[in-house]
């Protein structure tokens, strides 16, 4: 005789005793379900950077919750990137677009609390990017293609600019990225790079190593406008593999660095 739950027992039928609903799961706050009603109307409506919410009252009686709840859902979609506050007797709710350092305070969070270095991140980017430069490579349009043309010549005119050359170097691999055909792996790749933004944990590039980049880089574009997958994905792995190297060689401390959510939250 096989065995069944207490509501199956009771002549509830099997496949209701097993629906999703009839999980025994916390309720969720009823600021957490206001937040998630916000971002449906966000996205049911079309809204985007630089428009408004309706007011508090508005809002309040729309979502039929108190003051107390409104604004905590509104607290907590600000610190996920959702929307800003605006001041002043016209301000209110301004909905905004997450960027990549939203997605990578969360995994800087999950990451410093399991105790993972910096190695971690870099060895994720060693075995997506070469994978995602062969996807972009076949299917690469020719708008795909001037935009990256375009990052590498910006780089070279940045060369002894170290911000913006590393700037155009991030958007160079969120570029490559995008184009593999699947958002997801934009957004990954974006927050993985601003967690390995050496720069900010004091690691230097001399004008030569800076060369070096454009020239794989330039490399990398070649094969993807040739819509060559295996030169695209080897040029990758070549190009990930000497950045390892550089920091390995010049900053060894560096990768056994215990990230901190503190360093990427910024």
């Amino acid at each position: 005789m096989t065995r069944t739950n207490a509501h199956t027992q009771a002549g509830e039928p099997a496949s209701r005793a097993l629906s999703p609903g009839s999980l025994d799961r916390r309720p969720k706050k009823t600021a957490l379900l206001s937040a998630q009603r916000i971002v449906e109307n966000i996205t049911d409506r079309r809204l985007s950077d630089g428009d408004t919410l309706p007011p508090e009252r508005e809002m309040i009686a729309q979502y039929g919750i108190s003051r107390g709840s409104l604004r905590e859902a509104l607290r907590f979609l600000e610190l996920q990137g959702v929307i800003t506050m605006r001041s002043g007797p016209s301000g209110g709710p301004v909905v905004t677009r997450p960027g990549p350092e939203h997605l990578a305070s969360m995994l800087g969070l999950l990451l410093e609390l399991s105790g993972a270095k910096f190695r971690a991140i870099l060895e994720a980017r060693e075995l997506l990017e070469p994978a995602l430069a062969a996807r972009a490579a076949r299917g690469a349009d020719r708008t795909l293609v001037a935009l990256l043309n375009q990052s590498v010549k910006d780089m070279k005119a940045r060369m002894d600019d170290e911000t913006a050359f590393f700037e155009e170097n991030s958007r160079f691999h969120s570029l490559i990225a995008r184009g593999s055909g699947n958002a997801l792996f934009g957004y990954l790749i974006e927050s993985l790079k601003w967690i390995t933004d050496g720069t900010v944990l004091g690691v230097g590039y001399s004008r030569r190593h800076r060369v070096a980049i454009v020239n794989a880089h330039q490399t990398i574009v070649e094969a993807i406008e040739a819509h060559d997958p295996d030169a695209a994905q080897q040029a990758m792995e070549q190009h990930m593999a000497e950045a390892v190297g550089y920091l390995d060689r010049r900053y060894p401390e560096l990768l056994d660095h215990r990230l901190r959510w503190r360093e990427i939250a910024r």
